[in-house]
């Protein structure tokens, strides 16, 4: 009988079942595991185990009675064992047998040339794929592109749709993120349902208004027992994994893999337990686990999601003397606290997000000590550095720093020209732009990196790839940083995606989408019903081309205030071309804008005689939205009440 016409690994024992003298049909053997990955090598009696990861019951409850048991993920370094007198691998010997390892480590890498190895990200010249057993012609084990499509959901913190490339506004080049809408599609009037951290997060989970699922603000709780697309997935045979940013209190559910950063987070050596850079540990893990923390028989469904480009902006070593030799030119708008935002009411008027103005010497422009002599307690947040992160850290600002305060001089801000103020308030964006760049450069490397994985290893096509942010940002724009209000920077959010299948390159969207469909649109790719009580919609049809049928308004809400840049409490409707907003509690204020005719947003026009008939159509679709989505003024006054009341606490 003659082997089938393709590689097979294995060696004939039949030596072995003849009783052959002394018969050895094999010297060395590699152990794969995870498809792709290999996990260590045997030669004769010695065994070399290469650095991975792996789960483990050891000092954990097992499973019983048909309920999982807690793992743990362990990490495994280099070593080596002498089977011959330690079976049990209890003994590392590495040390004292180098030239065994050098050995083993050279017949690795043959191995990986050969085979591949996930572990370094090595595709391999004759990568064998996974034998598929046929019966009767009916395949019993699905091709990876029969599969259910994997999900790959990417999503940064604070990341302006301004900065990245492929929107065109030149501030910088994000060529990695620009590979998802170039082979996929961009979407240009994204948008979120609240313009805030933990709110927008809980959103895009539950596909449900903030009023409806409860996380209004970032003091409510969030109830991770309601409802949720991982938890859907995960019931419907995916791998789900969480790894980065969530801030989301509690224990995340729907995730059989997660690990996350408490609250905020920090750049340099995070509370990961581990020391580094926070961009590049988050893709570092997110990679380890498709590499080796999933079972790579089932679809995946990855949340790889980034801190930065989040406040306060701290750039990776590599990247700290980054435009160094640029000079940003601020917004055509960036003085508008000039003429106190002429045309625009109270909440403009009164917020605190001013970057000449509201962001700190230490925390926002990296000074241990101010213009003026005082400590700005900024070397407290130094101390988390390890020395030679410090001596980076402080070789390259320190000197840029000095040379500002030279040139500020001496006296009172107050009493400068108003010429030297701009100098001044100039100087404060380059420095806020090019930080708050910087972080991003970091971010563009790491989807740079996990789509190269995606590419090297076949998943490409049968993945769908996600990039968005929690919500826009101000680079300058009216002066500001931060996003909260309903204008446009912090009310749009980039989104790209990215489906070989079904999207076609170079697809550009422009119909209104929000945070709230990311959720039904995840289910439908899966084939997963969506419950009555998510309120998004699948642009999957959208997307595709399928169908150009979509919303023609979007309803929005931002609750947390009096709180940190004191932006009004207010809600709003937008079509393609208007915005109405209601700013409420301790003022009675309405907004309007056409966007067409004034797309920085600057002029107020609810009042404007010849905008009355779309003041009326704004106001009939604005009852229609809250209607729809169950929004109410009881509702507003339910959650102030339950805000001041925690305030006090």
């Amino acid at each position: 009988m003659s082997l089938p016409d393709r590689k097979i690994d294995g060696i004939s024992i039949l030596d072995l079942w003849e009783n052959v003298p002394d018969a050895n049909p094999r010297e060395t053997f590699s152990y794969y595991y995870q498809q792709n990955a290999l996990e260590a090598i045997r030669k004769g009696h010695w065994k070399l185990v290469f650095p991975h990861s792996h789960r483990t019951y050891g000092l954990s409850t097992p499973g019983r009675e048909g309920v999982n048991g807690e793992t743990r993920q362990v990490e495994t370094d280099l070593a080596l064992y002498d089977l011959r007198r330690d079976p049990g691998e209890r003994y590392d010997v590495k040390k004292d047998n180098t030239h065994i390892v050098a050995e083993l480590s050279l017949l690795a890498e043959e191995v990986r040339a050969d085979m591949g190895d996930d572990l370094m990200n090595i595709a391999g010249k004759n990568r064998r794929e996974p034998g598929r057993i046929e019966t009767c012609n009916t395949k019993v084990q699905e091709s990876e592109d029969e599969k259910p499509p994997n999900i790959l959901f990417i999503m940064s913190d604070d990341h302006a749709y301004q900065a990245i490339s492929a929107y065109g506004h030149g501030l910088n080049e994000t060529p990695n993120i620009d590979r998802i809408a170039n082979e996929g599609a961009i979407f240009t009037r994204a948008t979120v349902t609240n313009s805030i951290c933990a709110p927008s997060r809980a959103v895009l989970l539950t596909g449900k208004h903030s009023f409806i699922n409860g996380k209004v603000d970032n003091v409510q709780p969030f109830d991770w027992n309601q409802d949720n697309f991982p938890k859907l997935l995960q019931a419907n045979g995916y791998q789900t994994a969480l790894i980065g940013k969530i801030h989301l209190d509690g224990l995340p559910q729907g995730f059989d893999y997660s690990m996350v950063l408490p609250g905020q987070g920090n750049y340099y050596n995070p509370d990961f337990l581990v020391e580094g850079y926070v961009t590049d540990i988050t893709t570092d893990e997110a990679l380890k686990w498709l590499k080796s923390g999933r079972d790579q028989d089932k679809p995946f469904a990855l949340m790889y999601h980034q801190k930065a480009p989040h406040r306060n902006w701290k750039p990776a070593e590599e990247y700290l003397t980054l435009y160094d030799d640029k000079d940003f030119t601020p917004p055509a708008n960036y003085f508008d606290q000039e003429t106190n935002y002429a045309g625009r009411g109270t909440a403009a008027k009164t917020q605190e997000m001013e970057i000449d103005g509201h962001a700190r010497w230490g925390h926002d422009f990296k000074m241990e000590v101010d213009p003026y002599g005082d400590s700005t307690g900024f070397a407290n947040e130094l101390k988390r550095f390890n020395p030679e992160q410090l001596a980076k850290w402080k070789a390259a600002y320190d000197p840029k720093n000095e040379a500002f305060k030279k040139a500020f001089g001496q006296g009172d801000e107050s009493t400068f020209s108003a010429e030297k103020k701009r100098e001044i308030a100039h100087w404060k964006f380059n420095r806020y732009i090019k930080d708050y760049l910087r972080t991003i450069k970091s971010v563009d490397d790491g989807v740079g990196e996990v789509l190269d994985y995606l590419e090297a290893n076949g998943l490409a096509e049968n993945t769908i790839v996600v990039y968005t942010s929690d919500q826009g940002f101000y680079l300058g724009e009216h002066g500001w940083f931060d996003k909260r209000f309903m204008y446009e920077q912090s009310f749009r959010t980039p989104l790209l995606v990215r489906y070989p299948k079904e999207i076609k390159p170079g697809t550009k969207i422009d119909k209104l989408v929000q945070n709230l469909d990311f959720a039904p649109t995840f289910l439908d790719y899966a084939g997963v019903a969506t419950p009555k009580e998510m309120q998004g919609e699948s642009f999957r049809k959208l997307v595709s081309g399928e169908s150009g049928e979509w919303r023609d308004a979007v309803y929005y809400t931002y609750y947390e205030y009096p709180s940190v840049h004191m932006v009004k409490r207010h809600y709003g409707v937008a079509t393609d071309r208007y915005k109405l907003m209601h700013f409420y509690y301790d003022i009675d204020e309405w907004e309007m804008y056409d966007l067409k005719e004034d797309p920085s947003e600057m002029n107020n026009v609810y009042d404007d005689p010849e905008y009355a008939e779309v003041r009326t159509m704004m106001h009939e679709r604005l009852v229609e939205l809250r209607e729809k989505y169950g929004d109410s003024d009881e509702n507003d006054k339910k959650y102030l009440d339950a805000y001041l009341e925690a305030r006090k606490k």
